[in-house]
């Protein structure tokens, strides 16, 4: 876990990270602000399931769990990962059970943890890893950053995205050169340059995503 002191430091760094991930695109010009500012690769009707088995399964394991547990749930592309802690087996057993069940969910990644829950400290470095890795990614020209997803839980990082093979493993490199990640796991849906090019000339055509999810090889 990586430790940053004193916490009046940590609170600076977060605020500057999130400013530069949502307006460090304005700073900077030419290819670059063209790589950060691509299209999501996902459909529109994707996305909104994403958010939908996001906004249900956090409800439902919450309510289901409470205190005994600490889970977060990101769907990118209808691939759904839960990270945080558990008190047992059985309520990470259950909490994938619960997800896998949603009948949006293309398949169900469950890296919870049996423990405590995590602390507000940990929370706040883990998001604060999170918006450092997306600021890099948005600062590499041959990555498309608003089509991955990045989680932080303690020294881990998960990556989740639509991508090709050569961005996928630029994407793996920046993260695990990030200073306090200890592992890296990757959950992309590879497509191919042809792919990739029909999902940016439609973009750009009229800022519409295709009704079913990309082609995978």
């Amino acid at each position: 876990m990586m430790q940053i002191k004193p916490a009046s430091k940590l609170v600076v760094m977060l605020i500057l990270t999130s400013f530069l991930s949502a307006c460090g695109v304005l700073a900077v010009g030419g290819v670059a602000a063209s790589a950060a500012i691509l299209a999501d690769r996902r459909s529109a009707s994707v996305q909104a399931i994403d958010k939908g088995i996001e906004l249900e399964s956090v409800n439902a394991l919450a309510k289901r769990f409470g205190d005994n547990a600490h889970i977060n749930v990101t769907s990118f592309n209808q691939k759904v990962l839960l990270t945080g802690e558990v008190k047992d087996a059985d309520i990470k057993g259950e909490a994938g059970a619960y997800v896998k069940a949603m009948k949006n969910a293309r398949s169900v990644y469950n890296e919870l943890v049996i423990g405590p829950n995590s602390s507000y400290t940990a929370r706040a470095n883990d998001s604060y890893l999170e918006s450092k890795i997306k600021t890099q990614m948005i600062f590499t020209e041959e990555l498309p950053s608003n089509s991955m997803a990045i989680v932080a839980e303690g020294s881990s990082v998960y990556l989740m995205g639509i991508l090709t093979q050569k961005e996928a493993d630029i994407a793996k490199k920046v993260a695990s050169n990030s200073s306090g990640v200890k592992e890296v796991f990757v959950y992309f849906d590879i497509i191919s340059d042809a792919e990739k090019v029909r999902l940016e000339k439609q973009g750009k055509a009229d800022e519409t995503q295709p009704s079913s999810p990309p082609k995978f090889q």
